[in-house]
């Protein structure tokens, strides 16, 4: 299977079942150029897994979703939830390593870690939401020295 481009709007649906391989990348930038053989390379060579590539020029509010700073831009999901993310062209040995470990993920595992940290960041943001409201009320902030979150 040969690499698919990957847009906004068809994102959520690609990314939800089973390995999926994003390759941020630019017609200009030489890294990608580079990277994206190696890419193409595993692609033909792993079928069972979904290779997409998101041209970030074009698809500029994908990649601000996922603030890109830097291409290429890897990033790996595997049921869903984003498992790996690294800027960088990566070797081919590097690439295929990679694959592997996703590949054996204990996805049991993950997804109760996953849950556990979008809980967290749940309830930071309520938090968050609530010292804003508590600004608001008082005409007061949060003093940094008493907000761990601060830092």
């Amino acid at each position: 299977m040969s690499t698919q481009a990957l847009t906004l709007e068809t994102h959520d649906e690609t990314v939800k079942d089973g390995i999926v391989l994003i390759d941020f990348w630019a017609e200009w930038c030489g890294p990608c150029r580079q990277f994206g053989p190696v890419f193409e390379r595993a692609s033909e060579k792993h079928t069972d897994i979904t290779f997409t590539k998101v041209d970030t020029e074009d698809q500029q509010q994908l990649a601000a979703r996922y603030g890109i700073t830097s291409i290429p831009t890897l990033v790996a999901y595997r049921d869903g939830i984003p498992v790996f993310g690294q800027p960088g062209a990566l070797p081919e040995t590097a690439l295929e390593q990679l694959i592997e470990q996703v590949r054996a993920l204990d996805m049991d595992t993950v997804k109760q870690q996953y849950a556990q940290a979008m809980q967290q960041q749940k309830a930071q943001q309520q938090a968050q939401a609530a010292r804003g409201a508590q600004t608001q009320r008082t005409g007061t902030a949060v003093r940094a020295g008493t907000d761990p979150a601060a830092f």
